[in-house]
């Protein structure tokens, strides 16, 4: 095999669903995919195209290179340098509802830093007044409308799948079927490959052919939310509804986080 840039990119969001789906897709004979997340388009890209070239995986013919890294979607640069690279590429973001999604990138950062304040603290500007501070990035990746407008400057629409991360987990084969179609792959990622796992919350993969074991996602998915008070659940709820409905209008698709 030879080693090729990727035609297509899992780009977003952080949180959203992006292992669970690039583990889903690796099941596919057709598909060969990086397993780290290379950041070419953020932390890596004076390392040049070579470098990234070499990073992926050997491919034959007729099957498809990707890679996914989720700060890409929110990152300036990367639309424009992904459309120098190739701008036939096609993109695929996992979305989810953006309040349940900023509770869980908190819950990673405090997993890793314990000392760090409270969501609360973090989530406000002033408490007393309900401003939410925007530029916490927990939050502000949230804002997908504000992002996605960076993207339609470089790509049609039509490039971009978006994934919900929510019936990533209620009906993976679903999502799947529209991911394998948006690639142009037969549909060989099926209802057969998924188990629900009680424990985790969320589907399995079941053994892949080269080996014995079912595949879950490792320990540091499915963790336990920390307890966030109800009234600032529902200012977070307020504050991302009209972006919200902004990105529906975008997409054309109503991913019914309200």
């Amino acid at each position: 095999g030879e080693k090729g840039l990727p035609q297509a990119l899992i780009i977003g969001v952080k949180k959203g669903g992006t292992r669970a789906l690039l583990e889903a897709i690796r099941a596919h004979p057709d598909v060969r995919a990086v397993g780290t997340e290379p950041h070419f388009f953020d932390r890596n890209y004076e390392k040049g195209l070579e470098w990234y070239r070499n990073v992926m995986p050997k491919t034959l013919d007729g099957q498809i290179t990707m890679e996914k890294t989720p700060s890409y979607f929110v990152t300036n640069e990367a639309p424009r340098r992904i459309h120098s690279m190739a701008k036939d590429t096609k993109l695929i973001v996992v979305v989810r509802n953006p309040v349940t999604r900023a509770i869980s990138d908190y819950t990673q950062t405090l997993s890793k830093k314990p000392e760090i304040p409270t969501f609360e603290v973090l989530a406000f500007k002033n408490r007393t007044l309900g401003l939410i501070d925007a530029s916490w990035s927990a939050i502000r990746i949230g804002i997908y409308a504000l992002h996605l407008e960076n993207w339609l400057q470089y790509f049609p629409l039509s490039q971009i799948l978006f994934v919900s991360g929510e019936r990533l987990i209620t009906d993976p084969a679903g999502e799947m079927a529209k991911v394998q179609d948006f690639l142009g792959l037969k549909r060989i990622v099926t209802e057969k490959h998924f188990y629900f796992n009680k424990t985790k919350g969320f589907p399995c993969l079941k053994k892949p052919e080269d080996s014995s074991a079912p595949r879950c996602l490792g320990k540091s998915k499915g963790r336990t939310h920390p307890k966030i008070d109800p009234d600032v659940i529902h200012r977070l709820r307020k504050f991302y509804k009209p972006f919200n409905v902004m990105f529906y209008q975008m997409t054309g698709q109503d991913f019914q986080w309200e």
